[in-house]
This record gives C-alpha cells, sequence and structure tokens, in this order.
C-alpha cells in the first residue's frame, strides 16, 4: 500500500486512517503483525564492497546559514574523519553515493525479503589508524557477522585492523523489511559514529514495488551543529527533488545521543494511528515514510525539535511538474 498526502476534510481523514489501520506495514514500515519462523522466499545474493576510508568532511561548505545570516569559519566546520565508501567489485575503484542518498554517511545497502547480502568490508583507516567494523541492525545473521567488539568472545568481523578486510553475510527476513541503521562497533566505536562511520540498509518486502526516488535522512550532530547527512544549514543540507506523480521514501534515522522529530512541510502520511506530519525518532530509531507526491513546490524538511532545526537541521525538498 503507498500512503498519500491526506485530503482535506474530516471524512477523507477517516479514510485514511481507516486503511493505514487495515496495512500490514503502515507507512513508517513498522510491523504491526509479523509471523516468526518459517522460509523465507527465495531471493538473490547481492554483494557490496564497502571501505572505511579517511576524509576531509566540512558540515557547512558554504559557511552560511542562509535563513538567519550567520556566518561561520573553516577551522569551525571542517574536520578530518573517517567514513563508509562503496567500492567496485574487489575493491577496485570507489564509487559515489546515489542520488537521494549523498552526504557522510556510508552507501544505502539494498535488498529485498529473501535476499542474501553479502557485504565485503575492508579497513583503509590510514587517519587514525583504529580498528573498525560493522553492525548491522535488521537483518538475521550468525554471530560471526554481528560485528559488535565483545572481548574473548567475538571473531574477527568486531576487530578488522587496518589493511584487513572481513566479509559479513546478512540475510533479509520477513520482519527485516523496512529501514535500518548500520554502523561501527569495534572497539573505536564512540568516537567512530562521532565522525560519521554509519549508514543505512533499504529492504522491500517480497511484492514491493520500488520508490521513483528514495531520499536517506540520517539526523546526528557534528561539530556541534545538528546535521542531516552531515550538513547544516539550509543551502548545505541535501536538496530532494521529485515530480508529481512519483512515488516517494523516506529513510529517515538518528543516531547519537539525541531525541527528533521529522517534519515535511505540506505533506501527510499514514501510521498505524492514523494521518501524521510530524514524527518522533531516538537514537538508532529508523523508519520509511511512502506517498504519492502530487501537489508541487519547494517545501521545508527539518526537525521540529525548535533548537535542533536553528543549530542547522533543515532542509528544501523540491517538487515539479
Amino acid at each position: 500500500m503507498i500512503a498519500r498526502r491526506a485530503l482535506r476534510g474530516p471524512r477523507a481523514l477517516a479514510l485514511a486512517a481507516l486503511a493505514g489501520a487495515l496495512a500490514v506495514v503502515g507507512a513508517t514500515g513498522v510491523l504491526t503483525s509479523v509471523a516468526s519462523g518459517g522460509p523465507e522466499p527465495a531471493g538473490h545474493v547481492r554483494e557490496y564492497w564497502v571501505a572505511a576510508v579517511p576524509v576531509t568532511w566540512n558540515v557547512v561548505p558554504n559557511g552560511r546559514n542562509a535563513i538567519e545570516g550567520e556566518s561561520f569559519t573553516p577551522d569551525k566546520t571542517v574536520f578530518r574523519t573517517v567514513v563508509y565508501r562503496q567500492y567496485t567489485k574487489d575493491f577496485a575503484k570507489p564509487i559515489p553515493n546515489e542520488a537521494g542518498d549523498q552526504g557522510i554517511q556510508g552507501p544505502l545497502i539494498r535488498g529485498r525479503v529473501g535476499d542474501t547480502l553479502l557485504v565485503h568490508f575492508r579497513n583503509l583507516d590510514t587517519l587514525t589508524n583504529q580498528p573498525h567494523s560493522m553492525h548491522f541492525h535488521g537483518v538475521r545473521y550468525q554471530f560471526g557477522s554481528d560485528g559488535a567488539y565483545i572481548p574473548g568472545f567475538s571473531g574477527p568481523g568486531a576487530n578488522v585492523k587496518p589493511g584487513e578486510s572481513f566479509t559479513y553475510r546478512l540475510v533479509a527476513e520477513r520482519a527485516s523489511e523496512g529501514v535500518w541503521p548500520y554502523h561501527d562497533h569495534s572497539p573505536s566505536m564512540t568516537e567512530s559514529i562521532d565522525g560519521g562511520l554509519y549508514g543505512a540498509l533499504s529492504i522491500l518486502g517480497p511484492n514491493e514495488r520500488a520508490p521513483d526516488k528514495e531520499f536517506v535522512v540520517y539526523l546526528s550532530s557534528h561539530l556541534g551543529f545538528m546535521t542531516i547527512d552531515g550538513r547544516a544549514f539550509v543551502g548545505n543540507t541535501p536538496v530532494f527533488h521529485a515530480k508529481v506523480g512519483d512515488v516517494v521514501q523516506w529513510d529517515v534515522l538518528a543516531i547519537g545521543d539525541d531525541f527528533h522529530t521529522f517534519h515535511v512541510h505540506g505533506h501527510r502520511w499514514l501510521t498505524a494511528d492514523g494521518p501524521r506530519d510530524t514524527q518522533v525518532i531516538g537514537p538508532a530509531e529508523s523508519y520509511k515514510i511512502r506517498w504519492r507526491e502530487d501537489i508541487a513546490g519547494t517545501w521545508l524538511y527539518h526537525c521540529h525539535v525548535e533548537s535542533h532545526m536553528m543549530n542547522g537541521m533543515i532542509g528544501i525538498y523540491r517538487v515539479s511538474r
């Protein structure tokens, strides 16, 4: 079911709420009912090559808060850090993040219920020379692919040293449908996540149609700014584009210590509790929102915790005809 922007009037709202209540998976992708166990549909094996690499990152590239007129110098907005980046097979050459997922976060790893995901990871950290790993939410795996460091128990996949590699084997179950975070969980986890070593998984249902446009919105903080995909303030945060008639999907994730409230101007979406236009998200939580776009304009999207919004967590969504 595709959640639409709710129409005006009480009758339209009542119909929308009823439709949301009847759906097994609401617009957020959160399961309201799920059967455990049993065979999964036969899927594909999908392979990804991802490395931890050093980068120089600017949280406010244009140096401005366009709405309030503040200016920032590079010494306040630029830092060296380590992030996940995708490569072609066998780490032959780097691949830029796709449209809709451009930012400090790692590549959007895609799958469908029934798929097996092989994520080949290499630690190319020559900046801090720390171990790193990849820990995935929402999918099934054996203990060796957990990627979480437990002294005396975890294996090499939780403590991948510089220059070394490890392959994580993940299975997308029925309960994996939705959007999930992945992040470093090695001995350097705290400073690595603070520096941007995180990304998103997007798992479609067995027969779910892929959206026409998919936008990753990662809410976090860097250098004291509240950021979307590692950027702060309009003019720096991602500008997402869609056309009237497109099915759009927002992958909303949060990491760090803060709670946020996600809001898109001029739009509503369905949940199991009815139509909403603002939705809370906490650390390491995630959800997806879908609608078929039906109104052109240049809209704001932002965290509705006012201090977060004013400190950078705001961007622009442009819809054309």
